[in-house]
């Protein structure tokens, strides 16, 4: 694994510079500077808006019940293509584009949630009535209680606030 991230680290550079240089004498220097500072705002736009947006989707699947791993993987993808525009390239632009197209994040989020699931050791702590509580610090809550006999009906003792 090392020696792929050791060739990308010195291959994408000299890319890039290709780029620049190809892509400059084809452009001219105008045209480069705008498309390289376009590219920038573009993705410090989109690193702005990622967050409230990948809030949103995590909390309306929360709310229908599902974990929100692809969405939350989604947002991930989203903030990886923002980095990837502000990074100054075309090679880093071409696949920061990419993950904007959302059929293709999708996608991808979710093949990266389905690999993290069948990878991953996931417990659900449940409580309530008759389970024990996740171990660590949690809010208590100390009260009363008395076992009510269903068949007979009892009125409020003398001492209780509820008797009128």
């Amino acid at each position: 694994m090392r020696p792929v991230f050791l060739t990308l680290f010195i291959l994408l550079p000299l890319a890039e510079i290709a780029g620049f240089v190809v892509l400059g004498g084809f452009l001219g220097l105008p045209l480069t500077l705008a498309v390289v500072i376009g590219t920038a705002l573009l993705g410090a736009s989109v690193f702005r808006f990622n967050g409230v947006q990948t809030w949103r989707r995590a909390e309306e699947a929360m709310q229908r019940g599902e974990p929100p791993v692809a969405e939350m993987f989604a947002g991930v993808l989203l903030f990886a293509a923002a980095v990837l525009l502000m990074l100054p390239g075309f090679m880093t632009d071409f696949a920061g584009a990419l993950l904007l197209v959302p059929p293709l994040r999708m996608a991808l989020a979710r093949r990266a949630a389905a690999r993290f699931a069948k990878n991953a050791n996931i417990h659900v702590h449940m409580s309530g009535m008759g389970r024990r509580p996740p171990p660590g610090p949690g809010p208590v809550i100390e009260g009363e209680a008395e076992e009510i006999d269903e068949a007979r009906p009892t009125l409020p003792r003398d001492d209780s606030p509820w008797r009128q």
